[in-house]
């Protein structure tokens, strides 16, 4: 089946499968959060993105074959609400940006900084830390090398536009200059958008409205 990157509270997962690597999308929680699966194909290892809520539901998704890393995109609590239980249920190690660590209640084993490597077996993602939303947010880039590239932006990239910055416009102008220097000047119209909530978006169908969120200040 086609991968649509729509899926619900309540729901079943949706798949996208790639050369070296299987990502499976859900929903979970009363703020929808989108938690996502990723599995390397050569090895089977597992990572999952934002542990957001629901246990019991991200257990399932992981399987038996359990998870070696999670990775907390950032510090807002709808997003690591499951962080406790499924570490417990895992032994797996956790990895957050270096300024949002101190936010999360559960231990961050691995502080992340800008342009740091995450492995999950064979596959490599690089970290880009986007501060605005919080202090410490990163998103996770994919370069897949039998096709375009594929970036987990947490809630800093939506389609539509960059995450709340509650309207303070110093942290919306770092946001947006960030998700501009290190998303858009750096990867094609062809990149694959995760965001933290919603449905996924391409850089492509979101770049010619950057100037309209310059102008709209949010």
């Amino acid at each position: 089946m086609t991968y649509s990157g729509e899926v619900t509270v309540g729901g079943p997962a949706d798949v996208h499968e790639l050369a070296d690597l299987m990502i499976t999308k859900i929903a979970v929680g009363p703020m929808n959060n989108n938690a996502y699966l990723l599995r390397c194909r050569a090895t089977d290892e597992q990572l999952l993105i934002d542990a957001a809520n629901e246990a019991d539901t991200l257990l399932g998704m992981i399987g038996d074959d359990g998870i070696a890393s999670v990775v907390t995109t950032h510090q807002h609590g709808d997003h690591w609400q499951a962080l406790a239980e499924v570490v417990a249920a895992t032994g797996a190690r956790t990895y957050a940006g270096r300024e949002d660590a101190a936010g999360i209640p559960v231990r961050t084993d691995v502080p992340v900084d800008d342009g740091d490597t995450i492995r999950v077996g064979r596959v490599e993602l690089t970290a880009r830390h986007l501060v605005g939303h919080t202090p410490g947010s990163i998103a996770l880039v994919y370069d897949d090398p039998h096709g375009h590239p594929h970036v987990f932006t947490g809630d800093c990239l939506f389609p539509g536009g960059v995450g709340n910055t509650h309207k303070d416009p110093k942290a919306f102008a770092r946001l947006l200059h960030d998700v501009e220097t290190k998303i858009f000047d750096a990867l094609p119209d062809e990149t694959w958008v995760y965001p933290g909530h919603g449905n996924d978006t391409s850089l492509g169908a979101e770049r010619p409205h950057l100037p309209e969120w310059h102008a709209r200040g949010w």
